[in-house]
């Protein structure tokens, strides 16, 4: 019979004592002995014949016990957290805390465990959004970005225009000193702003093919590269050639051509839905976002510290990939992020206590429906994502279950519209 005691050493931290009987130790050293006996062979005996009190006396027992309390350990331990009703989010840390007879017969293991949350009011909450929709000028802006995918370059005999495409060489200096990444030949790019450093576009724009030109471009002072942030560099362009796009007429031929509509009347009507849904979308996102912040200010509860750190170990590795230059402070970017990943672990287990309470879980049909999205999206067999994705699918149906919470949250709660500013779809 075991029994255990549970002692809370920090709002999520405990420690949980537990005794280990006689009987089942027993019963696991003499496992353990029939396992390790099959491979031993000692002088007088057969491979595997070798008796127990051989067996001690030539490897001594404290093997045998050692790893019997290994084999029984994880059974005990999992009997105590469910005793307490605990969950925890490491792995235990054990240790001996009474002997008898030279033999474990009581353990403690530490534990990081999920804190105890009271849930106040998530239902009815209410927030605003912005109004969603979508223009004509959009609808046009999307099929012209249709007709860009097929357009053909036409070489013209005339200076570069912004929307040209042109070949170029470059060079770009800081106080008379080449940095990297400043300088490429044979270049080919569009001229639009907004993709370059503010004033690179511009000064193309005029030149004729052939001409050299000298121009100064100012880099963003939040550029992710810290030693170009807020300088002015030179730079010294060859324009060799400028082409312009010709597109294909928004006709029902080119409706037909890329799409499966007979007109572009139905390609428009179709682009428009497709805006829609996703500035529909989006605005849904807001809300749920919305619902989730006011949900972190109600709702106060101590976070594990395991879980901040790996959240905020998630964060780092997503900002270094996205930095092009090395971020060398680490300390400094923790700090920075702290915040961010102790919210995240917030509200992640605010929504898995919601969850919990509302009785929601990924059911058989709602992974089956995921696996049939992400089959499509990858072009690959559900039975090869299956096997592909392994213990990754408790991952997919944390997702499947977090967002069934979150619809439930959007669907009851109380949503004002905000008109001051407007979803866009791009």
């Amino acid at each position: 019979m075991t029994t255990s005691t549970i002692t809370t050493i920090a709002p999520t931290i405990v420690a949980l004592e537990f005794s280990v009987s006689e009987s089942e130790l027993a019963a696991a050293e003499d496992r353990v002995f029939r396992r390790l006996v099959k491979n031993v062979r000692l002088p007088g005996f057969r491979k595997g014949k070798v008796p127990r009190r051989i067996f001690d006396q030539t490897y001594g027992r404290e093997a045998i016990t050692s790893e019997a309390v290994e084999e029984v350990l994880p059974e005990i331990y999992a009997k105590a957290v469910r005793e307490h009703d605990l969950e925890p989010v490491e792995r235990p840390q054990f240790e001996i805390v009474e002997e008898a007879g030279g033999r474990p017969a009581r353990l403690k293991a530490t534990v990081e465990v999920r804190p105890r949350i009271e849930l106040g009011t998530y239902r009815g909450i209410v927030v605003s959004r912005p109004p969603y929709g979508v223009t004509e000028p959009e609808v046009e802006h999307s099929l012209e970005a249709l007709a860009k995918e097929r357009a053909t370059l036409v070489p013209v005999n005339r200076p570069a225009q912004l929307g040209d495409i042109v070949t170029i060489d470059y060079e770009g200096s800081l106080d008379g000193t080449a940095f990297e990444g400043g300088s490429g030949e044979n270049q080919v790019i569009e001229l639009i702003e907004g993709r370059f450093v503010p004033g690179f576009v511009t000064g193309i724009a005029g030149m004729p093919a052939g001409q050299t030109k000298q121009f100064q471009a100012h880099f963003p002072e939040d550029y992710p590269v810290a030693n170009l942030a807020g300088k002015t560099a030179d730079f010294t362009v060859k324009l060799h050639d400028v082409k312009e796009m010709e597109l294909p007429p928004l006709d029902d031929d080119f409706a037909k051509a890329i799409s499966q509509s007979e007109t572009i009347a139905e390609l428009r009507s179709d682009v428009r839905r497709r805006l829609e849904a996703v500035a529909a979308g989006r605005a849904r996102r807001a809300t749920g976002n919305a619902i989730v912040g006011q949900l972190l200010t109600t709702h106060d509860f101590p976070l594990p510290a395991s879980l901040v750190e790996n959240e905020l170990n998630a964060i780092v590795e997503e900002v270094r990939a996205a930095s092009t230059s090395e971020v060398t402070d680490e300390a400094e970017l923790r700090e920075a992020h702290r915040k961010e990943a102790e919210s995240r672990v917030k509200a992640s287990l605010l929504i898995q206590a919601i969850a919990k309470a509302e009785n929601i879980t990924a059911t058989p049909a709602d992974l089956a429906a995921e696996l049939e999205v992400l089959s499509r999206r990858y072009g690959q067999p559900v039975a090869r994502l299956r096997k592909a994705l392994g213990n990754n699918l408790l991952a997919l149906m944390d997702g499947i279950v977090r967002n069934k919470t979150l619809d439930l949250l959007i669907d009851n709660a109380v949503v004002t519209v905000d008109e001051e500013t407007l979803y866009r779809p791009s």
